[in-house]
């Protein structure tokens, strides 16, 4: 986002024609930690604010600007401004019919990892009391490597790092793709960060973020957390994979992205779906439901979801992919580009909007989505899938959960 820094941080709320103290919701956008704003039309807060919350979307600092490491300023700049931003709705609004001791926070993608982190920061706590997390990246940096990256944008400048304070902003999201672009030549500096192209994301610096969310959760806001099945098959898209994935490449996502590649190779011999299922679980899936246990083991309430609903979007290729999610929780299956992913709103994609709004507003208004709460034994029925018929039931990817016993581990330098 190159917008000018008095157009950083900005708010738009819905309220509903509804008396009373309201729930409130701040949706914080994903992005990759690299671009996002909230003005997009499929961020249009209106259909989800008849559920009766009012709805909070706004923007904070993304790239460079909000979380490349640079000496002599605090890191993590667009955490600090989401914590802002809780502050502002702390104060204002009530003037909106809110409640401003009923606050969820909810977000996708890096939305998601930003709510996460939101969980494990000092600054942040007593601000919200109940979080959302849809899709959760497991990527957080170590201070060495979002060191390493500064250099490589300071020298894409011709700056050295410790006069990238007096780069005028505009000029940094350029070197970041130009960084982007060629991202694979650092790959033996910056390994998975490379492979998965994100040299931008939340820093652990052991300040205003002591440690990941998932060694840093104290259990005492509520949590909904989940993913889509086939996160990984939008970005495989993107990239030209989608329906190629030769076995070589199957191979190399199983060694680089899986704890255990031999097993992945076992358990799924057809090399587009061992590609999809192993970056999917490295990326989004397993970052969450460890979450969830993270959670859980903190003592605190956790209700963990799955949308498997496969739309028809696209010719009906990319499934239950990520960001699928976004158009469905707010409503809006006609306008923007995540409406692409829905196709032609059916009946389906109706039900299964519905039920995640729902879903989603129940939470925010009493702490209940509708489900039990997370039990992390492999056989509870706790999870909810969200489909044309909805179940409850014990988590699906048993594979990948059995393979994963690990938290995330923080990106560091190769």
């Amino acid at each position: 986002m190159a917008a000018a820094p008095d157009e950083w941080l900005t708010v738009n709320v819905w309220s509903p024609d509804v008396e009373g103290r309201l729930p409130v919701m701040v949706w914080i956008q994903g992005g990759a930690y690299l671009f996002g704003t909230s003005g997009l039309p499929e961020y249009d807060g209106r259909v989800l604010a008849a559920h009766g919350v009012v709805l909070v979307t706004f923007n904070y600092r993304v790239g460079f600007e909000g979380f490349g490491l640079v000496e002599g300023r605090p890191a993590n700049r667009g955490l600090l401004d989401q914590v802002a931003l809780l502050e502002w709705v702390r104060e204002n609004i009530a003037a909106f019919g809110g409640d401003p001791a009923l606050v969820t926070v909810f977000g996708e993608s890096a939305g998601a990892g930003s709510v996460a982190a939101l969980l494990a920061m000092p600054r942040a706590q007593g601000l919200f009391q109940r979080a959302i997390a849809q899709s959760v990246p497991g990527t957080y940096l170590t201070p060495s490597l979002a060191a390493d990256v500064t250099r490589v944008c300071a020298a894409e400048l011709g700056v050295e790092p410790v006069a990238l304070d007096a780069v005028p902003p505009h000029l940094l999201p350029a070197a970041v793709d130009a960084v982007q672009a060629r991202i694979g030549q650092y790959a033996d500096r910056w390994g998975l960060a490379a492979y998965a192209r994100t040299p931008l994301a939340p820093v652990v610096d052991g300040e205003v973020l002591p440690t990941t969310p998932w060694r840093g959760l104290t259990g005492r806001v509520p949590l909904l957390v989940g993913h889509t099945r086939h996160e990984q098959r939008l970005l495989s898209a993107l990239t030209g994979v989608l329906g190629h994935v030769t076995p070589a490449q199957a191979d190399e996502a199983a060694a680089r992205f899986g704890p255990d590649p031999q097993r992945y190779r076992e358990a799924f011999v057809d090399p587009e779906e061992l590609y999809d299922v192993v970056r999917s679980d490295w990326l989004f899936r397993m970052p969450s439901l460890r979450l969830a246990e993270a959670q859980h083991a903190a003592g605190g309430v956790a209700h963990l979801y799955e949308l498997t609903w496969e739309a028809p979007g696209m010719g009906g290729v990319l499934g239950a992919c990520h960001g699928l999610d976004v158009p469905l929780v707010f409503g809006n299956l006609t306008v923007g580009r995540t409406a692409l992913l829905v196709g032609e709103p059916g009946p389906e994609a109706t039900t299964v909007s519905q039920q995640m709004r729902e879903a989603w507003t129940g939470f925010a208004a009493s702490g209940d989505p509708g489900w039990p709460r997370f039990d992390p034994r492999p056989d509870s029925l706790t999870t909810r899938l969200f489909d044309v018929e909805p179940a409850v039931t014990a988590y699906p990817e048993a594979v990948s959960r059995a393979i994963w016993t690990d938290d995330p581990s923080v990106l560091d330098l190769a």
